[in-house]
């Protein structure tokens, strides 16, 4: 392991003068290489992590109702949901302010561990409360890991591919979901061993994944951005001379590993209060601020208002069985996998504000169609799937960019709180406004209703398209320094 310890020299330069270096440039020209692929492989996981996770407790709802597992009721079950989201949110915001005072490589190895920890005891429970507190350290894990596996993946990744790989990494959420859905009903359904089981051996396979991941990211190293804010540019130089001699040894091209680069000057200033980055946001930013609540807000509006109640629509409106309608989510998750996959590498080329606004503004053109349509009562649980299906393509890539967003728009210093306090946002009105919202739409008779909660659903994306090419960022291949300035590029 590198000194932990502050370089003597960078310190004396603060108090003096400005440090020019060409770190964030030698990092933005490299061609990518085997060294990339493993980085994305070790840090993206989480987003597959989660997803498993969210889908294998949904599907396993009423398994722990019985009485040979947990003998949970229905309000245990939504309450052990609500304790994974409530520490999913305290784990964002407790660890994306650690993440940028302590360093990226460090936290992730932190959340890493709680998200082994607590995903390991959720198969140990022994009742309601021991298996609440066990999905709250899970997800203080994986929110945690948000804030910061995002800030390492963006500065470590080249700027003209950071779009499209930032919107691959998220979008994997699916794949997880995926494999949770499949791993649950196949052991459950397969018969090999009782049920009492199969809940347990669910939950320890998503330990083992985690701890194959720890082999994964023993190498992967600190931010070399950093390293440079917090008087450290002596480790932030070897960091970097250790991935360019990666990078080589991968056989790849680079020759544009050479030549005349810019560089940055930034007088290294360490940590900044959580009130300084606060003020930032809401100061300097605020239009930046404004402008990525918008986005957070309409895609967890739309998410959370379809995905929590999409069973109920099917078995109401739909006429759909109950346990037919797994075969209806399938599509929905396929869309939401495949959007980012096929359109991201357009959020680098056609650019950032054309391609968020045309994202969201297609789920708002769709889903005003879905509204009248629905209120006609002209919809079958068919082509219901299908337009949903349609609406979640764009929707999953813009909300994969919403995050993208998030995390490149702002200082280098507070890139990882600026992420936790949106995933907040976005977890929060999602999880707990819309699913409220659209559940008592759902009870009330007839489906004009509920049309009106899609409607309401489709201008807040439309309004997020409008929001973008207005004050949007063209942020496609330019450095995060050229972005967003770090704060100690002056002095303040």
């Amino acid at each position: 392991m590198p000194d932990q310890r502050p370089q003597t020299v960078t310190s004396d330069l603060a108090a003096s003068q400005p440090l020019r270096t060409t770190i964030p440039a030698r990092l933005d020209r490299l061609p990518w290489s085997r060294f990339h692929t493993l980085l994305v492989a070790a840090l993206g996981v989480t987003w597959i992590l989660d997803g498993l996770e969210v889908t294998i407790v949904g599907t396993l709802g009423p398994v722990l109702k019985r009485s040979d597992t947990l003998s949970l009721t229905d309000a245990q079950v939504g309450e052990a949901a609500s304790a994974y989201v409530t520490g999913a949110v305290l784990g964002a915001l407790g660890f994306g302010w650690a993440t940028d005072r302590m360093g990226r490589r460090h936290i992730f190895v932190i959340t890493l561990a709680l998200y082994i920890i607590g995903v390991g005891l959720s198969g140990l429970s022994w009742n309601a409360t021991s298996f609440m507190i066990f999905r709250m350290i899970t997800g203080l894990g994986i929110g945690g890991e948000y804030a910061a596996i995002n800030s390492a993946i963006d500065e470590l990744v080249p700027a003209r591919v950071r779009g499209r790989v930032d919107l691959f990494v998220n979008g994997t959420f699916w794949a997880g979901a995926a494999l949770g859905a499949g791993a649950s009903m196949g052991l459950l359904k397969s018969q090999l061993l009782p049920v009492p089981v199969v809940w347990r051996l669910l939950f320890v396979i998503g330990a083992i994944l985690g701890m194959a991941v720890v082999v994964l990211r023993r190498w992967v190293p600190e931010s070399p951005r950093w390293l440079m804010t917090h008087r450290r540019v002596a480790e932030a130089e070897s960091v970097v001379e250790q991935i360019e001699r990666r990078v080589r040894a991968d056989g790849v091209e680079a020759t544009a590993m050479n030549g005349i680069l810019p560089s940055v000057a930034i007088y290294p200033a360490g940590s900044f209060s959580l009130l300084d980055c606060l003020k930032v946001m809401i100061g300097d930013y605020r239009g930046r601020t404004a402008y990525v609540l918008v986005l957070m807000i309409a895609q967890a509006f739309l998410y959370n208002a379809v995905f929590f109640t999409y069973g109920l629509v099917l078995t109401r409106y739909g006429h759909v069985a109950d346990e037919q309608v797994g075969l209806y989510i399938f599509p929905l998750a396929l869309g939401n996998l495949l959007g980012p996959l096929l359109l991201g590498r357009f959020f680098d080329t056609v650019g950032r504000r054309r391609m968020i606004a045309i994202s969201y503004g297609v789920s708002g053109l769709l889903m005003l169609a879905v509204s009248w349509l629905f209120g006609d009562n002209v919809l079958t649980a068919f082509t219901q799937t299908i337009f949903w299906s349609a609406i979640f393509f764009f929707a999953s890539a813009a909300a994969s960019a919403a995050y993208l967003t998030a995390s490149e728009i702002f200082p280098l210093e507070m890139r990882a709180l600026a992420i936790a306090l949106f995933y907040a946002v976005g977890t929060l009105f999602g999880g707990v406004a819309a699913p409220t919202l659209f559940g008592r739409l759902i009870e009330a008779p007839g489906p004009a209703p509920l049309a009106c909660g899609y409607l309401a659903s489709a201008i807040l994306m439309l309004a997020a398209a409008a929001v973008t090419l207005k004050w949007g960022v063209d942020a496609e291949g330019q450095s995060l320094e050229a972005v967003a300035p770090p704060l100690s590029s002056s002095r303040r």
